[in-house]
C-alpha cells in the first residue's frame, strides 16, 4: 500500500514541474531545475514511507516520475491549443482561467 501511495504522490508532484519545464527554453537553468527540484521530495517520500530502496521500487517510482513530467507537458500543450494563457506556473494559470470565467 505504501508503494502505491508514494507512486501516486511522485506522479502528482511532478505534474507542475513538467508544466514548468514545457514553458522554458530547453537546457536552460529553469529547465534543469524543473527536472531536479522534485528529486529530494521523492527521496523524502521513499524514506518516510519506509518502502526502502529495493530495485523493483526504483522502476515503479522512476516511471511515475517521468509520467508526471510527461503529463505536465501534455497539460501545457492542451491549454495552449485551447487558447488559454500559459505561463510557467500551472496553479496560477488555472487560477487565472477560473477567475476569468
Amino acid at each position: 500500500m505504501n508503494l502505491i501511495l508514494v507512486t501516486l504522490a511522485t506522479f502528482l508532484i511532478n505534474i507542475p514541474f513538467g508544466y514548468w519545464r514545457s514553458n522554458v527554453r530547453k537546457k536552460s537553468l529553469q529547465w534543469i531545475l524543473a527536472i531536479h527540484i522534485p528529486v529530494p521530495f521523492v527521496v523524502f517520500l521513499r524514506i518516510y514511507s519506509e518502502i526502502g530502496f529495493a530495485f523493483y521500487t526504483y522502476l515503479i517510482i522512476v516511471a511515475a516520475y517521468f509520467l508526471g513530467q510527461f503529463a505536465g507537458v501534455r497539460i501545457s500543450k492542451i491549454r495552449k491549443q485551447a487558447g488559454y494563457f500559459t505561463s510557467s506556473c500551472l496553479v496560477m494559470d488555472y487560477y487565472r482561467s477560473l477567475k476569468a470565467d
